[in-house]
């Protein structure tokens, strides 16, 4: 098979940008090799690997080893556990006690935290580097944590991801090979055939970009950890379902009084195989899905809806002691707003959605777009907009809920 070859950039210390601002389109950046989002997005977004040296200069682990194994200890968090006992694979599902972990002096095992982006701040801030992707697109940040030799196998994925090493080493091999059958009967999904075509080490703030497919086997080279920023990929059948769900919710499956209709049959005759699915009722179904319309705004509300969602794990946090609006207003003014880690906020043309709810944008809608794609109002931003009392009254409100916290990241 010919080789796929994995274009090579090294960041350049020249092209700064502050750990917690948004990239933007046209601005280089070292986190993709000095190249701006804009083009990395043309010439490598699900189409090419790019490997970044020196992606995060003095890159620092989110959270400690022991403050990643007590997440893991957590019902808020999802965490699993991959390892090797006598070269057979084994995977465990969290929580885990703190006596439930192996060893870190034993080889060959990793445990694996999802969602931490939705835990800690500067995990938060991490992923946030990553919104030149929209957010819909956006999942969560992992962290993976590995003694000497653990990792989870050469596999595959259906997203693109980009691996983050932010301490210690680890060995990347990498194939674009078309063989993805894997291994039967095992825990994990490994590839049966793996045949490596490109291999590197990374260090603290070494970066690798894998567009969906791409095979690729990670593997410790000591006690390592290493970020990984993943894409939400809905299948058409996870959409279509989804969505026939949601115009059937709404009664919108058939767009007239017959969509409420109870089947009848008059015709019917007697039958000797009682059993067999009544052909009429097969066409009468033809004829119900046939019915279905839908309109773009009836796409953006399902879209805007499921996207925005939170996890069925996620649970808000609200203030025990709750300020009330008017006290919530002067702190605002001095610390500003921003949306809690786990708060989900995009918007449409009419209508914007928070956390899986829908409503139309206000009329002075420019601070909720604002709030939306920054994650934030700043205090002196927060003073310029208080003419508009129904702003204070919405973010109040979510205050109250635990969805927008007073202050910046830590």
């Amino acid at each position: 098979m010919p080789k796929r070859p994995l274009y090579h950039q090294d960041g350049t210390a020249a092209l700064s940008a502050s750990p917690d601002s948004r990239p933007q389109p046209d601005t280089p950046t070292p986190l993709l090799g000095g190249l701006t989002p804009a083009q990395f997005m043309r010439r490598y977004w699900q189409k090419r690997p790019l490997l970044i040296r020196g992606a995060v200069p003095d890159v620092e682990p989110p959270l400690s080893r022991d403050a990643l194994f007590a997440l893991a200890a957590s019902d808020d968090a999802e965490s699993r556990l991959v390892s090797q006992v006598r070269g057979r694979w084994r995977l465990d599902h969290g929580p885990f006690d703190s006596d439930a972990l192996p060893s870190i002096k034993r080889r060959d095992w990793t445990l694996l935290v999802q969602g931490v982006d939705l835990h800690d701040d500067r995990a938060r801030a991490l992923l946030d580097r990553f919104r030149f992707v929209p957010d819909a697109r956006l999942d969560d940040l992992m962290i993976s944590y590995a003694t000497d030799g653990g990792g989870v196998g050469p596999h595959f994925d259906s997203y693109d991801v980009f691996l983050l090493q932010v301490k210690g080493k680890r060995r990347w091999r990498i194939s674009a090979q078309r063989d993805l059958t894997l291994k039967p009967g095992l825990p994990l999904k490994v590839l049966q055939h793996f045949e490596p075509e490109q291999e590197w080490v990374l260090e603290p703030g070494d970066m690798l970009y894998l567009p969906p497919h791409i095979a690729h086997d990670g593997v410790a080279v000591g006690e390592c950890m290493t970020c990984s920023i993943g894409f939400r990929a809905p299948s058409a059948n996870e959409l279509i379902g989804q969505f026939l769900y949601y115009l059937a919710e709404r009664g919108d499956v058939a767009r007239s009084e017959a969509g409420a209709r109870l089947y009848r049959d008059p015709h019917q005759e007697a039958v000797a195989h009682p059993a067999a699915l009544p052909p009429a009722l097969i066409a009468e179904l033809g004829a119900i899905l046939a019915r279905v319309r839908w309109t773009e705004r009836d796409l953006t509300s399902f879209l805007g809806s499921y996207l925005s969602e939170p996890k069925s794990h996620v649970v808000f946090d609200a203030p025990e002691r709750p300020l009330a609006e008017a006290a919530f207003s002067r702190r605002a003014q001095l610390e500003g707003v921003r949306l809690d880690n786990k708060t989900a906020l995009l918007y449409g043309a009419r209508t914007y959605f928070v956390n899986g709810e829908e409503a139309t944008l206000p009329r002075r809608r420019k601070w909720l777009l604002e709030l939306a794609d920054a994650r934030r109002i700043e205090g002196k931003r927060f003073v310029t907009l208080l003419p508009d009392p129904s702003m204070t009254a919405l973010l109040h409100e979510w205050y109250r809920a635990g969805w927008v916290r007073v202050g910046a990241l830590l």
